[in-house]
């Protein structure tokens, strides 16, 4: 959902984060994160073609292109959260296409509502060799049969021979960082105000990944959730009652972005 993000206010700070020392202080007092220091994270936001579905063009015109949702807060904050919970080095956040020269620079990619994601030709070979090279992409906010069909139809267009597998509670990338007992349902803030967690006949959601040859999520998919959201609203002191799904929210992106930089 795409609207002007508020600005972080130390009501909400207080509310979402736990106490964080210094990286230094964190560092020599062995906390939690430390050990990630050397480590270096972007978020990079691919600016990617539609594909405009019939009867769909009202939302785009008004909320402006899918690529683009929930940007620029959603990225904003996750970026400070990353930094405030471990030693981290994260960059200020990039947009950037496929062929971009500097794409090659940065180990993790973003696509947001990838049920609308049309790979050009060109494209195809570039996201295969990326992932293949050990980068990661992450899909997320999208939602319903409709939608994954069209992303799957895309991701077999840059791997015909590998499948998408469910990423069961027993992985790791449920406990690299936090320990996260169940893969959550991140409800849209337009849902979350309508009373409802899921959108768009999404009513599961999954944490699904395409693997390399070591068994790698090098692609993880992010379905029935809507984890861009949740970064997003999480300083919005308007909608107190959206707090736990940013925490939820904030906890499994961070997990997602800890296992791809450490595996």
């Amino acid at each position: 959902m795409r609207r002007r993000a508020l600005l972080l206010t130390s009501a909400v700070v207080a509310a979402l984060a736990v106490a964080v020392p210094s990286v230094p202080d964190a560092i020599a007092q062995g906390q939690p994160g430390a050990h990630l220091a050397g480590l270096q994270w972007t978020f990079v936001r691919i600016k990617y073609t539609a594909h405009f579905r019939p009867g769909s063009n009202y939302r785009y015109d008004y909320w402006g292109e899918p690529w683009a949702i929930d940007a620029p807060a959603a990225e904003q904050n996750l970026s400070r959260r990353l930094k405030a919970v471990t030693a981290i080095e994260v960059g200020d956040p990039q947009v950037l296409t496929l062929e971009d020269p500097t794409l090659w620079q940065y180990p993790w990619i973003y696509f947001v509502e990838p049920g609308n994601l049309r790979f050009q030709d060109a494209e195809v070979a570039i996201v295969r060799e990326f992932l293949l090279r050990g980068g990661t992409a992450t899909f997320d906010d999208f939602h319903g049969p409709y939608e994954w069909d069209n992303l799957v139809r895309e991701l077999q267009r840059v791997f015909p021979d590998r499948r998408i597998v469910d990423l069961p509670l027993s992985h790791p990338i449920y406990t690299c960082f936090y320990k996260i007992d169940a893969y959550p349902q991140i409800p849209g803030l337009g849902s979350f105000l309508s009373g409802r967690m899921w959108e768009k006949g999404g009513f599961v959601p999954h944490l699904r990944a395409v693997l390399d040859d070591r068994d790698r999520p090098m692609v993880i998919i992010n379905w029935n959730t809507d984890m861009g959201d949740g970064w997003e609203w999480s300083n919005a002191e308007e909608y107190p009652g959206y707090i736990r799904n940013t925490r939820e929210a904030y906890r499994m992106g961070i997990n997602e972005i800890v296992y791809a930089l450490t595996h």
